[in-house]
């Protein structure tokens, strides 16, 4: 059994397809560790935001090909100091009516992205134990 660390909604994969037809390149999400709306998820195209050693690569949420994207994968990202509070919880992205701040692509759509989250199970945390760190 492989656990996953991110996943996301089927509200959100629906906003994250509708984004990348509009923006016409294929997407990503960053995990910061700012306060208020800097610790919501951020959606940007690839290569817009640019991650590093101060970062971990906590999973890909699959959306499906298109012909901007033919892999459909998108690659979440978060904080190395923020993992470190997180790594034992489960991520789930997920989309709601509102307008954030910041820079996420989907703010002039009238929603915005959040994190639900989870404390991983004995069993999964067992399992997580087994796996390579991210």
């Amino acid at each position: 059994m492989t656990v996953d660390r991110v996943a996301m909604t089927s509200d959100a994969a629906d906003l994250l397809r509708e984004l990348r037809s509009t923006h016409g390149q294929p997407l990503m999400f960053h995990q910061s560790g700012g306060c208020c709306d800097g610790s919501a998820p951020m959606c940007y195209t690839q290569g817009m935001f640019l991650t590093g050693a101060a970062d971990v690569h906590l999973g890909d949420l699959e959306i499906g090909a298109s012909d901007v994207d033919p892999e459909g994968i998108v690659p979440v990202w978060i904080s190395r100091e923020q993992f470190a509070y997180w790594s034992h919880t489960h991520i789930t992205i997920d989309v709601v009516v509102g307008r954030g701040a910041g820079f996420s692509l989907e703010g002039p759509t009238g929603h915005r992205f959040i994190i639900r989250s989870r404390v991983f199970t004995d069993d999964e945390a067992q399992e997580l134990a087994t796996q390579p760190a991210p």
